[in-house]
């Protein structure tokens, strides 16, 4: 006879999302100033009764930091068994890139490089986040459309270099990205330099 479900153990199920996004030339996430109980963390809820998670992400992130229009994705799951001090919690992550601009003025953006402590485990979910995004701009030229089009090579450099956190060499970062993009026949005429085409993706 099968067991009944209540014989077994109900961990809470929350949802914590990594908003990333590029702030003056910096890979940056959004995330919750900190309150009297807790220091600074990332926009997240317990999953409520009858409720999806990726209804319950968008419900987080619209209540808790005024977000919406996003489309998280799944990230993946983070069950160690110490992760909050309350109970046993697994937390469901989730991750989306958005441009700075897209934000609400009052969302607390901070560098990944200036990040202090978060809250429970939420430095790991922005290191997978990190890394997850990174991986993507390895390869591709700014899959997560953070700049707009059209745009030069230069400035399609300079959001890599924001993303990845180094310095990428001029003409091999134009040798990768070139038969990605699509010029539009056009130049971009600024200051007393030498013109720059103009480019999308492909």
């Amino acid at each position: 006879m099968a067991r009944s479900l209540d014989s077994f153990p109900r961990p809470s199920v929350a949802v914590d999302t990594a908003v990333l996004t590029v702030v003056d030339g910096a890979l940056a996430v959004l995330v919750l100033p900190p309150s009297e109980h807790l220091p600074m963390r990332l926009p997240g809820t317990f999953l409520h009764e009858g409720e999806e998670l990726a209804d319950a992400v968008l419900r987080s992130l619209r209540e808790k930091a005024g977000v919406e229009g996003l489309a998280p994705r799944q990230l993946r799951v983070f069950d160690a068994v110490d992760r909050d001090d309350r109970g046993r919690v697994l937390s469901v992550a989730h991750v989306d890139v958005a441009r700075s601009e897209a934000l609400p003025p009052s969302t607390l953006v901070v560098p990944i490089a200036e990040l202090p402590p978060l809250a429970f485990d939420h430095d790991q979910i922005v290191a997978f986040a990190v890394d997850w995004l990174r991986d993507r701009y390895r390869e591709q030229p700014d899959p997560a459309g953070l700049l707009g089009e059209p745009f030069t090579i230069s400035r399609l450099r300079a959001l890599h270099e924001a993303v990845l956190g180094l310095e990428l060499l001029p003409d091999t970062f134009r040798r990768s990205m070139l038969p990605q993009l699509i010029s539009i026949g056009a130049l971009e005429r600024a200051g007393r330099g030498r013109p720059a085409e103009l480019y999308r993706r492909a």
